[in-house]
């Protein structure tokens, strides 16, 4: 069990430092997007980059940020019958979930994107438009290091659904990470 704690512990951390990573991007989009409102209506003007700088900066906190949500509960959850269970039952679902959709979905996502990635490598892809960004590639690259991310939060969410559920750890006892020691 202490191994699947420690495991549980690497993964939270490991999403919780990519976490504060993406929050500091997370302003830099604000500022981007002020300057590119104050080109446009003071300045009667905007420039392809600017606006293609907001849509990669965007889907980079998406997708790197996502594992993070995860790991935070932060995503959507009609969770009409589940917020009324137990924890048990809670960490029945969640594991179900994991092993079930998470898992395999992320891996699907994580092997298709790969011939992807790799073909906007070797050409190192581009903006079409004039003036757009060059690295375009970069950004195609987080597509599966977001969902590794997302992956590993998963395998330690069904972790700790599995501890709930044979008793060794309650869900209000969260494992604590190397940030929040």
């Amino acid at each position: 069990m202490t191994f699947l704690r420690s495991i549980c512990r690497w993964i939270d951390a490991l999403n919780t430092r990519v976490g504060r990573g993406v929050s500091w991007v997370t302003f830099l989009v604000v500022m981007v997007v002020f300057v590119d409102v104050v080109m446009r209506y003071v300045f009667k003007t905007s420039f392809v980059f600017v606006q293609e700088l907001e849509w990669h900066l965007f889907a980079f906190i998406f997708l790197l940020g996502a594992g993070n949500t995860l790991l935070k509960e932060g995503h959507v959850r009609v969770d009409i019958f589940y917020q009324r269970m137990s924890p048990r039952n809670q960490a029945w679902i969640n594991l179900i979930g994991v092993i079930f959709f998470l898992i395999p979905g992320c891996c699907l996502i994580i092997i298709t994107s790969f011939k992807f990635v790799h073909n906007a490598w070797s050409v190192m892809e581009g903006s079409p438009d004039p003036g757009g960004i060059p690295y375009r590639y970069l950004i195609k690259a987080c597509i599966p290091a977001g969902f590794i991310l997302i992956l590993l939060q998963g395998i330690s969410m069904g972790i700790k659904s599995f501890l709930t559920i044979i008793g060794k750890e309650s869900k209000g006892k969260e494992l604590e990470t190397e940030g929040e020691r």
